[in-house]
């Protein structure tokens, strides 16, 4: 049977050393993350110094999100963020949903299992850097929490909601100062409340009741604004959040109907916050205070809800392709809601097409794709076609409506929700449950917000996608399928494009077989990572292959009076090599290119780049833009290949590091070809494409032949 948190570890509770570690530490809140047995997410067990219901949109967070608790826990390694600042600019996403002023430390829970991480937070007033004795206690602390939970004798139960945990400070006797203070509070003028970290109300004086115009009845351990309708606005709520997280005073003015403004100034502290209120003093002549309605956010919907709402959009703004989108709603939106399965559809030729999901059986999913628009199956047609959300709190509200939606997936209560981007039914998402589920006010206006956002990022995400593959399929199809088979020759090829924009480029290599005993090789790079580039890609592929077989240089120049008929706006470096293994030479000339390396067989292996004097790049006009200019010379080198050699031709993807000689780069490379022994073609190919990769950060396509002389 599973324990409680509160109670593990041979008497000593979760709660009690979490306790100690805020007092400990001088933070002032805290809570233990852990890890979810049965989803990728890190639930929030208990929290101390700061109320639970302020942390809300925090309670369940995926592990993959961007962010310090999950880094610091992915990482296995205590995460600092001191500033604002560092907030915005190491976690942006995590920023826009925290805008308050506050230092914070996240350190990993590992012992005896990976248990989630212990957050602490600080006030802004605390430095931005952590001493070597904060950081240990800090260390310290987690490895206390650690072994708390590695006591357990069951696996935990993780609770449905975090438990409050008081922070025990020393204080003085309530016996010898509590009826004095309270008789100093009733004399004063002004109105005064004490809230607890929960924002109850725990003491009020007679000028509160009067200005508030409540009974203390009505008032003590209630929220304010529960209990004083004209509070209940998100305005006033983030204030009162704003003062919980950064510990600093926060003032507002709030109107009272009909025609009374009042002053709050609230006072936090480790325990709670102390607030004034007074009559507003206004200003002969001045304007009545502004204050947005209490009807500007949708019913039940608070600031935190808003801020990760915000947070959500931060992520949503960042994805670039369909699985981004799907990533982004799987790992962050479903934990944000607590849900444990996600659909994402969209509409194509009539049928909904799934895109993705989580949480499903793909033999369910299976059996949904494809369904026409019109299915009396599930919800998500009708919600499609009408634009109007849909939630079920539990499988019988689901089944008075659709029968057989209830038993397709297994799950007790759902959301669907349509994507729509003006007026164009997009696709649809649902979220499910894995039990009954009640959908507030405040959690139908969030979704339906969260629809449209991703709406438009699923939108423009297919946009980019069929963008992509319509650029990724001209280059592919100008690239050579195959390479033709040349007695004694053996070959291997790789291209890979940049990382970033279309995933194109103009790279190109070619093997042209001229007759039993002589081939051509070729390599080339494009400027530019564009459609036009793989277009133009082609066009000198058709031109070499046109005049392949004549000399090296002739090649060359008949290719750049092809590409100067163009008018391109474009260059192209090039490399042709004519290769006759009967009479074991090469012939090569080069525009523009980095050289070709040669590296001779065992048993004194030595690889060295083949000299060629380069002449200009193709499509460079030599008659300084006449048009009638003198026809580019490509000066033809010729050297010997030794039975057994290895020619390894490349673009400067492979070898280009920004503040890095050209040259030290290609050195490089020549020495790794010299040690990588007798290792096939293929590994050796795929060894340099990974070496390479990390080195450059892939900012640039890498096109690769080998070719190994039998």
């Amino acid at each position: 049977m599973a324990h409680d948190i509160g109670g593990i570890g041979g008497g000593t509770s979760l709660e009690e050393v979490l306790s100690a570690t805020v007092r400990r530490t001088g933070a002032s809140a805290g809570g233990v993350y852990l890890l979810s047995p049965t989803e990728p997410v890190l639930v929030l067990a208990a929290v101390s110094g700061m109320p639970v219901m302020a942390v809300a949109p925090w309670w369940r967070v995926a592990v993959s999100a961007a962010g310090p608790l999950s880094e610091a826990v992915r990482e296995d390694r205590l995460v600092w963020v001191g500033r604002q600042e560092d907030l915005a600019r190491l976690y942006p996403n995590a920023a826009a949903g925290l805008p308050y002023r506050f230092a914070m430390a996240f350190a990993p829970l590992h012992g005896a299992n990976r248990w989630g991480a212990l957050a602490l937070m600080w006030s802004a007033s605390h430095p931005p850097s952590l001493t070597s004795r904060e950081r240990g206690h800090i260390l310290s602390s987690a490895r206390r929490i650690t072994q708390v939970l590695d006591a357990s004798p069951a696996p935990l139960s993780l609770p449905g909601q975090p438990r409050a945990v008081p922070v025990r400070r020393p204080v003085p006797d309530a016996s010898q100062t509590g009826l004095a203070a309270a008789d100093l509070v009733q004399r004063l003028p002004v109105g005064t409340l004490g809230l607890d970290l929960e924002g109850r109300v725990t003491y009020l004086n007679a000028a509160a009741v009067r200005l508030l115009g409540r009974s203390v009845e009505r008032l003590l351990g209630t929220l304010p604004w529960q209990a004083v309708p004209w509070l209940d606005n998100p305005v006033h709520e983030e204030h009162y959040r704003t003062a919980v997280f950064t510990r600093e005073p926060a003032a507002f003015t709030a109107l009272r109907p009909p025609d009374v403004w009042l002053d709050f100034q609230l006072y936090p502290s480790e325990s709670g916050i102390s607030a004034l209120i007074y009559p507003h003093r206004q200003p002969a002549n001045a304007p009545p205070p502004r204050i947005t309605p209490s009807g500007a956010a949708p019913e039940g919907v608070g600031t935190g809800r808003i801020h990760q709402l915000t947070h959500l959009a931060a992520a949503l703004s960042q994805t670039v392709t369909a699985a981004d989108v799907i990533h982004v709603v799987a790992d962050q939106i479903l934990p944000a809601f607590g849900a444990q399965g996600m659909v994402l559809s969209a509409a194509d030729a009539g049928r909904l097409k799934i895109l993705g999901h989580r949480g499903y059986d793909p033999r369910a999913v299976a059996r949904l794709d494809g369904l026409q628009l019109d299915t009396g199956l599930t919800p998500a047609g009708q919600v499609l076609r009408s634009g109007i959300p849909a939630f079920f709190a539990d499988p019988g509200e689901m089944a008075r409506a659709f029968p057989q939606a209830p038993a397709l997936s297994g799950k007790q209560a759902w959301a669907f929700l349509p994507l729509v981007v003006s007026d164009r039914r997009v696709g649809c998402c649902v979220l499910s449950y894995d039990s009954p589920h009640r959908f507030s006010a405040g959690d139908r206006a969030v979704l339906v917000s969260l629809g449209g956002l991703i709406a438009q990022a699923m939108d423009r995400a297919r946009l980019y996608d069929a963008k992509h593959d319509l650029a990724h399929g001209l280059q592919q199809a100008l690239l050579p399928v195959t390479l033709p088979h040349v007695p004694h020759l053996a070959v291997a090829a790789r291209y890979l494009p940049a990382a970033h924009g279309l995933d194109i480029g103009g790279d190109f290599y070619d093997l042209i077989r001229l007759s039993s005993t002589t081939a051509a090789a070729v390599i080339g790079d494009v400027q530019g990572h564009s459609i036009t580039a793989a277009a133009l890609m082609g066009q000198v592929r058709t031109a070499v292959h046109a005049t392949a077989g004549a000399r090296p240089g002739d090649v060359l120049a008949r290719t750049n009076r092809v590409l100067l008929d163009l008018e391109t706006d474009l260059f192209v470096s090039c490399l042709y090599i004519h290769i006759d293994l009967a009479e074991r030479r090469l012939h090569l000339a080069s525009a523009g290119h980095p050289p070709p390396l040669l590296r001779t067989p065992a048993p004194t292996p030595h690889t060295r780049a083949l000299e060629v004097e380069p002449g200009p790049l193709l499509g460079i006009d030599t008659g300084a833009g006449t048009g009638t200019g003198f026809e580019a010379v490509y000066p033809v080198a010729t050297a010997p290949i030794p039975a057994g050699a290895l020619l390894a031709l490349y673009t400067d993807g492979l070898v280009e590091t920004p503040g890095t000689d050209i040259t030290h780069s290609i050195d490089a490379l020549a020495r790794h070809l010299t040690s990588s022994g007798n290792r096939t073609l293929d590994d050796l190919a795929d060894r340099l494409i990974h070496q390479a990769v990390p080195q450059h950060t892939h900012g640039d396509d890498i096109a690769l032949l080998l070719l190994h002389m039998r």
